[in-house]
């Protein structure tokens, strides 16, 4: 089911500002962000989309966010989406790279497509597990329920949300998403 018409933010709420809608996908406005999420709570989901990159470009996916706070510690995970081939991330904690578990559970790189160009991103929550597969590649595959270090030892306080919106956390540059569709599992 698409939960984005490709024309406005109908059925989206939080920082309704900080985005636009462009070209039929919806873009974080530069110099702005924040969390981006639907009016509609899910379990567990699949959740297939389209991600285009600019350089060194930052955002990420609210999974299970809970409608206020950091979607990487109030919400089940923020899952990372990421330039991380930008020559400023060098030196980026492996837990921090595109498709990871923000914080907790580093993914593959190496499958984002060139900047500028789509990516194909599908997700799945089933209660603890997330699969990240990127550009047909499975880049991350864990169960949050047995992550037990956290980068800067900084703890994930939601980690183990059983529900919650799906979301963009913007963090002020124009990354883009399209064809947005969301699948609930039993």
């Amino acid at each position: 089911m698409s939960i984005f018409n490709g024309r406005d933010l109908d059925g989206w709420t939080g920082a309704v500002e900080g985005y636009e809608v462009k070209d039929g996908a919806i873009v974080c406005k530069p110099g702005q962000g924040g969390t981006l999420f639907t009016r509609a709570s899910y379990r567990n989901f699949v959740v297939r989309l389209e991600i285009r990159l600019p350089p060194a470009g930052n955002n990420g996916l609210a999974i299970r966010y809970p409608g206020s706070g950091d979607s990487a510690y109030a919400g089940m995970t923020e899952l990372q989406v990421l330039d991380d081939t930008d020559p400023q991330y060098a030196n980026l904690d492996p837990r921090q790279a595109h498709g990871s578990a923000y914080g907790m559970v580093a993914a593959t790189r190496g499958h984002l497509k060139p900047v500028g160009q789509w990516n194909e991103e599908e997700v799945t929550v089933r209660g603890s597990t997330i699969t990240v597969v990127l550009n047909g590649a499975v880049i991350l595959d864990t169960d949050l329920a047995t992550v037990t270090t956290f980068m800067a030892d900084s703890p994930h306080p939601g980690k183990d949300r059983t529900e919650g919106h799906f979301g963009f956390a913007g963090h002020n540059d124009p990354v883009a998403f399209r064809n947005v569709r969301i699948r609930e599992l039993p």
